[in-house]
């Protein structure tokens, strides 16, 4: 079972993977858009709510996917991050993954105990094509985190990772198609080439998703969302598609 905790929902766009959000587009469909970014009040501090039985609804050594549904660095929850910290600090028995788009806020928006990082804040940049890995990704190297990996989703073109991947700095690389109506295309030639790249220098590597556009060995499927998950394992077999 997969954890989640969104302290805050909602986000804006800042670069081409952006373009159509799933986010944006699964608010959209709820009527929820016109509500803009704002503090998930009943969900706030889910990560120390507890049940019934006084255990943690939350258990220890659990990966817990975080602000997934905004961006945990975006100027907006400048005046609730510090509050997040505090829970982040309060449960050292699980591991909080961040993505984000944002790092060129990490110092603006660090705890003032910071230091070198907290043992269970797992950071990882989302890059979307060449331009905005080598934009975003020397600046996660640099920083002081315990744990850094890439998130390149949405996938939107080929994009070469060496510099990075040998410096022995990424801990971990997810791939993935983006979704949904508008989806533009993945294709499974790009993802073999960045597996290829974790392989020679020992990454863990994971292709999460599809996506809802793809194309593999030159044919193009049309996948519904909810078979990406499923359909991106199956990619590496030699049949094809659904």
């Amino acid at each position: 079972m997969r954890y989640s905790w969104n302290p805050w929902h909602g986000c804006k766009k800042i670069s081409a993977g952006c373009k159509n959000c799933f986010v944006n587009f699964l608010d959209s469909q709820r009527g929820a858009k016109e509500k803009g970014i704002y503090k998930v009040k009943t969900k706030f501090n889910y990560p120390l709510q507890k049940d019934k039985n006084k255990n943690y609804k939350i258990p220890s050594h659990i990966q817990v996917a975080t602000c997934f549904t905004s961006d945990f660095f975006i100027e907006e929850a400048d005046l609730w991050r510090n509050e997040a910290w505090k829970i982040i600090k309060e449960r050292p028995d699980i591991e909080f993954l961040i993505p984000t788009k944002r790092i060129h806020r990490f110092h603006q928006s660090l705890p003032i105990d910071w230091r070198d990082g907290y043992e269970n804040v797992f950071i990882c940049v989302s890059v979307e094509n060449q331009k905005m890995a080598d934009l975003r990704i020397p600046l996660l190297l640099d920083l002081p985190i315990k744990k850094k990996g890439l998130f390149l989703a949405p996938l939107l073109e080929d994009i070469d990772l060496t510099p990075y991947l040998k410096t022995g700095k990424i801990a971990y690389v997810s791939v993935g198609g983006e979704s949904y109506k508008y989806a533009r295309e993945c294709n499974f030639d790009w993802v073999l080439h960045i597996k290829e790249q974790c392989d020679l220098y020992q990454v863990p590597f994971d292709f999460h998703q599809t996506g809802s556009n793809f194309i593999k060995d030159g044919k193009k499927y049309k996948i519904p969302h909810n078979k990406e998950y499923g359909q991106a394992k199956k990619a590496f077999s030699k049949k094809d598609l659904l």
